[in-house]
């Protein structure tokens, strides 16, 4: 994206020399950015759509009504987030980059920035650093989710919660930057730490404490179901989350258990990834998922012990699958009435 005049995540059109900083200082661009990231990084922010205008690449935040759409959102929030995003989009302008996800005059906005950190054993690191900032960012800190492919789970989990320790010292400021910044500085560190078993206890102790939840998901439909299905199991799998997907005549369920916080980060998975393919064929994002119920898991709920894929002939079935975990009333509330 050009720096001049394309519209970038605010999509105001305001040329990037005078634009403020980070920290909406009023800093002019040309002469001054401020810590940079390293040029190995690669990032690319997708314009605002303007109206009748073609739509972006990749076809996210396509047409003029997810322009509309994302501009409402952005004027909801604050006017250091506003002055932070217009920031964000100026300093991660290169091809590759940060793409936004949603936006909600509701719910905010999600973007993911994807950097790539030198000298980390011995390779390059690429982070997807996915951040959601709620309409009342900053005084509500984000929600951050981390995901690499030259990382462990276990290690990615690590650094989110680094960066959510961070985000605390930040509170009522603007912070995506700073915290790009410090997983830059200090990857090499958290990577090692993670490796230590006291490590490991103090994650179980926190699973402990934060307690079980259970998540019932509904989908409409599954084009490509072969590259869905092992999509969501790789997902249940990493995210150490437990249950069943079911098939049932057209209904189609997810009914997860795990740590609240990995069933949060599955909710962002399925709802911000291309899992399926649309008529066309072409990858496309969950659009008619429905979310049932997600609560935390009672004494009388039994707990699944792996994932699984289930197929059903018959109403029944399905309903004896869900007593046998104490989940009848689950099933009695939410399931018959997707069959009417």
């Amino acid at each position: 994206m050009e720096g001049g005049t394309g519209r970038g995540l605010l999509g105001t059109g305001t040329d990037r020399g005078t634009e403020r900083g980070p920290l909406g200082t009023g800093t002019d661009r040309g002469t001054e950015r401020g810590p940079q990231p390293p040029q190995s990084s690669h990032f690319v922010l997708l314009p605002v759509a303007r109206a009748g205008a073609a739509a972006p690449p990749g076809g996210h935040g396509a047409g003029p009504a997810a322009g509309r759409g994302r501009c409402g959102a952005l004027a909801a929030m604050s006017e250091l987030a506003r002055e932070e995003l217009s920031a964000l989009a100026a300093i991660y302008c290169e091809p590759g980059a940060c793409e936004v996800l949603a936006a909600s005059e509701t719910h905010g906005i999600s973007f993911r920035i994807q950097i790539s950190v030198k000298e980390v054993l011995d390779t390059d690191v690429v982070l997807k650093l996915l951040f959601h900032l709620p309409v009342n960012y900053p005084s509500t800190l984000p929600d951050i989710s981390v995901n690499s492919d030259q990382l462990t789970r276990a290690q990615c989990m690590d650094v989110k919660d680094k960066l959510l320790e961070q985000a605390k010292k930040h509170l009522s400021e603007p912070m995506v930057h700073d915290l790009i910044l410090w997983v830059q500085q200090h990857l090499k560190d958290v990577i090692k730490q993670s490796a230590t078993v006291c490590n490991e206890k103090t994650a179980l102790s926190k699973g402990t404490e934060d307690g079980i939840w259970m998540l019932l998901l509904h989908l409409d439909h599954m084009r490509a179901k072969a590259k869905y299905v092992k999509t969501v199991e790789k997902w249940a799998s990493n995210l150490r989350l437990t249950g069943r997907l079911m098939f049932m005549g057209k209904i189609i369920l997810i009914l997860l258990q795990g740590d609240r916080s990995s069933i949060k980060e599955y909710l962002i998975l399925q709802k911000t990834s291309k899992v399926d393919v649309d008529s066309g064929g072409k990858k496309c994002k969950e659009k008619m998922m429905s979310v049932l119920c997600e609560t935390e898991i009672q004494s009388q709920h039994k707990r699944f012990q792996t994932f699984e894929i289930k197929e059903y002939s018959a109403l029944e079935e399905l309903q004896k699958e869900f007593e046998a975990a104490g989940l009848k009333t689950l099933f009695s509330a939410f399931v018959p009435p997707l069959f009417k």
